[in-house]
């Protein structure tokens, strides 16, 4: 389904692609290694293809598009090594971690590595606008996760504070990919405010469809073990609605009280896939797409316009 989606940009997408494959050209064998290991791990694009559909409404410049599309997938992917250190992840999508392989340490200066070639390619864009949006982007990610770190095992957390708390550490960086696509193709203030608040509501939405397949998804599928975020003591919205559900006694309060851990991950996830809590959780994802789309009508009416309402409908659908 992506690749239908992608159509519009997928010449582009290719150059992206080869790009990334070029990061780990270095005169450092070591460092080569580690690169081409991260960033050929595979993944659905969805940042990078953001940044291009969003800057194909208006005046089309790859000089500027495509270096932005690379950094922002590039910057994603340092935040994932950096996460799998903080929650000593071994897998991440099917395949060892970093931190894993070669270990913490290497791990930690491998995601800054990315992260320093991440800014260098936004200074490609010439555009003072989108370097300061990106840094601002990765600030409120970086305060995202470390609202998670602090709060880890706090059953005193509002869905408001959950939806904050998604919207800095996901939909930040997704809406970094529109709002800079919109900005680099010269859109109207009006199509930038659009394209911006698209990204913002697809992200939480992209959140939220995550945290329920931690629950309903198999290892297979998500590339990764079942009840991550319970193990790490992540409130999520499905384990928000066990404590709606059941105040008095319930698998999250326990495990979050440190009673055995692997039985209540297991209760809990048993708990939601028996139970409406996913069909609920699907329809607040779905509210968010709709919002992503509701101003879209702003926008040229092309085949983008098009790619992006359907990778909204993508978002509440996939199983990865």
């Amino acid at each position: 389904m992506l690749n239908t989606i992608y159509e519009p940009i997928q010449e582009d997408l290719v150059q992206v692609e080869d790009r990334l494959r070029s990061v780990g050209e270095v005169d450092f064998p070591q460092l080569s290694k580690l690169l081409d290991y991260s960033l050929k791990s595979g993944g659905k694009r969805i940042r990078p293809a953001l940044v291009l559909l969003s800057g194909r409404f208006y005046r089309y410049d790859p000089s500027y598009l495509l270096p932005m599309a690379t950094a922002v997938e590039i910057l994603h992917t340092a935040t994932l090594i950096h996460d799998d250190v903080i929650d000593n992840s071994p897998v991440r999508r099917g395949r060892p971690t970093v931190n894993k392989v070669w270990g913490e340490d290497k791990a930690i200066l491998l995601g800054d590595y990315l992260l320093a070639k991440s800014q260098e390619l936004v200074a490609e864009t010439q555009n003072l606008r989108v370097i300061k949006l990106f840094a601002q982007a990765f600030m409120t990610l970086s305060r995202g996760e470390l609202a998670q770190a602090v709060n880890a095992f706090n059953l005193a957390q509002s869905r408001q504070q959950y939806l904050q708390r998604i919207s800095a550490k996901t939909a930040s960086l997704i809406s970094l990919a529109t709002e800079s696509g919109a900005i680099l193709s010269q859109a109207p203030e009006k199509s930038v405010k659009a394209l911006k608040e698209y990204g913002h509501n697809l992200g939480i939405a992209f959140q939220i469809v995550d945290d329920i397949l931690d629950f309903i998804g198999t290892e297979e599928e998500m590339g990764k073990p079942i009840g991550s975020d319970l193990a790490q003591g992540t409130l999520t919205l499905p384990a928000m609605f066990i404590l709606e559900r059941y105040p008095e006694d319930n698998p999250v309060t326990r495990l979050f009280q440190n009673e055995e851990r692997q039985k209540n991950i297991g209760l809990a996830i048993e708990l939601v896939r028996g139970s409406s809590i996913p069909g609920e959780c699907y329809a607040v994802a779905s509210d968010y797409c709709a919002r992503a789309c509701h101003n879209l009508n702003v926008l040229p009416d092309n085949a983008c316009r098009r790619s992006l309402i359907e990778l909204a409908e993508y978002v509440v659908k996939r199983r990865k």
